[in-house]
Parts: C-alpha cells; sequence; structure tokens
C-alpha cells in the first residue's frame, strides 16, 4: 500500500508530504496505480523546484518520496499542492485497497 502523509501547518497551509510504500495494484513495471501516484508527485516537485524555482528539500528513493518547503516559499506553490493533494485523494478513493492519504501532518511550522 501507499500512504501519503500531507504536512500541514497548524493554520492548514500545505508545505509539503510523504509518499511511502507501493501500491500492491500490479507487479512492478505493469502497476497501473503506482505509475498515476508517481507521475502526479514527480509532476508537483518538478513544477516546485524547476518551474517556479522553489528551494525545496526532495528525498527519493525506491518506494519512497518526501518534499518539505519552508512556510515562505509554501505560500508561493499552494495551488500546486492543493493540487496534488486533490489528485491523490481522488486516486485513494478509487483504489481504497492500495492508496492512504493522512492529513494533518504537521512540518516546518
Amino acid at each position: 500500500m501507499t500512504v501519503l502523509n500531507v504536512f500541514k501547518t497548524p493554520s492548514g497551509m500545505i508545505t509539503g508530504f510523504r509518499l511511502k510504500g507501493h501500491s500492491g495494484f500490479g507487479r512492478s513495471g505493469k502497476d497501473i496505480v503506482c505509475a498515476a501516484v508517481s507521475s502526479c508527485a514527480y509532476m508537483t516537485v518538478n513544477t516546485i523546484t524547476d518551474v517556479m524555482q522553489i528551494d525545496a528539500k526532495v528525498l527519493i528513493d525506491d518506494g519512497f518520496m518526501q518534499l518539505d518547503v519552508n512556510r515562505q516559499d509554501a505560500k508561493k506553490a499552494q495551488d500546486i499542492l492543493k493540487g496534488f493533494e486533490k489528485h491523490i485523494q481522488s486516486l485513494a478513493n478509487d483504489y481504497p485497497k492500495n492508496i492512504k492519504v493522512k492529513f494533518g501532518g504537521v512540518r516546518n511550522a
């Protein structure tokens, strides 16, 4: 199962996320759920770091991705972060056995 932790300040501003695990929907290389989650996460990270030129902490490993954005820059990135959250939540609704979303994790508070 893929677990997404969305990091938020006490006021609800998204400051990043952590994705962990493999969805288990299909075998490696053929898992459409994992591909959808990965594509969404990479697009979000690349938009924030490369397109918006925001200096963010990004950690990537097999079955793991974490993005941390400082509070000031997180304000600039709210639209893309909210879009990411909404997209992954939609996937989790469609594939509840493969994706779990946790809200309210506090980072960069």
